[in-house]
C-alpha cells in the first residue's frame, strides 16, 4: 500500500497483478501466491506469474556472458539455472544441488561463454566456491536483488502472459521436506 500511496494511486487503479512463482521457500511461495490470488479474485484481475530466475536475469539484461541465477535452497544447496545473455535457458531443468555439483554439471555448458554473471542470494552465499572453481571468469553481483521491481517490469512488458488467479502454479525445483520425510518413514516401515 505504501508503494501505491507514493505513486499517488489506489488499489482501484491497478489493472493487473504479478507474483514470483519460484523457486524459493515453499512457505514463502505459498503465502505470496495465495495473497495475490485473493486480491486478484476479489478484484477480478489477471495475474502475471514470473519465475524468480527470470526476475534475477532481468537485472542482468545487457550482459555479454552467461547469466547464472542462484537462489539459496538451504541444506547446502542452490536452486540454479544457466541462461544465455539473451535470457534463453541454456540448461534445463533447473536444479537443486550443492554449489560444487552445480558447477560440475555446468562445466560443458559454460565453455562457449567468456564470463558468467552470478545473481541471487545463493551466489552471494557461495561466492567462495564460485571463485575457487571459475576464478576471474565469474562476476558475482553482491547487490541485493530488486525482485519486486523486476517482476513488475516483466509483467508490464508481457501483458499476454497474464493468467487467471487459479492458474498460478508454484515452480518447485525439489520436493517439499514434508514429502521427503513421509516417504522415508513409509520406506522404513515396509517389511
Amino acid at each position: 500500500m505504501d508503494v501505491l500511496r507514493e505513486a499517488g494511486a489506489t488499489l482501484e487503479d491497478v489493472d493487473r497483478l504479478a507474483v514470483a512463482v519460484g523457486p524459493g521457500s515453499f512457505t514463502g511461495l505459498r503465502v505470496g501466491i495465495a495473497t495475490i490470488q485473493g486480491l486478484a479474485l476479489a478484484r477480478t484481475l489477471p495475474v502475471t506469474p514470473v519465475s524468480t530466475f527470470e526476475a534475477l536475469a532481468w537485472q542482468a539484461r545487457g550482459a555479454t556472458g552467461a547469466i547464472a541465477a542462484w537462489v539459496d535452497a538451504h541444506r547446502g544447496e542452490v536452486f540454479a539455472t544457466l541462461l544465455a545473455p539473451d535470457g534463453r535457458t541454456v540448461l534445463a531443468p533447473a536444479t537443486a544441488l550443492a554449489p560444487e555439483a552445480t558447477l560440475d554439471a555446468w562445466r560443458g555448458a559454460l565453455a562457449p561463454f567468456g564470463g558468467v554473471r552470478f545473481l541471487g542470494d545463493g551466489a552471494v552465499r557461495y561466492r567462495d566456491v564460485i571463485r575457487e572453481r571459475l576464478g576471474a571468469r565469474a562476476e558475482i553481483d553482491a547487490a541485493a536483488p530488486r525482485l519486486a521491481a523486476a517482476i513488475g517490469w516483466i509483467a508490464v512488458t508481457g501483458p499476454d502472459r497474464a493468467v487467471r488467479p487459479h492458474a498460478l502454479v508454484p515452480q518447485y525445483v525439489r520436493r517439499p521436506d514434508v514429502e521427503l520425510t513421509r516417504d522415508r518413514r513409509q520406506a522404513a516401515a515396509k517389511p
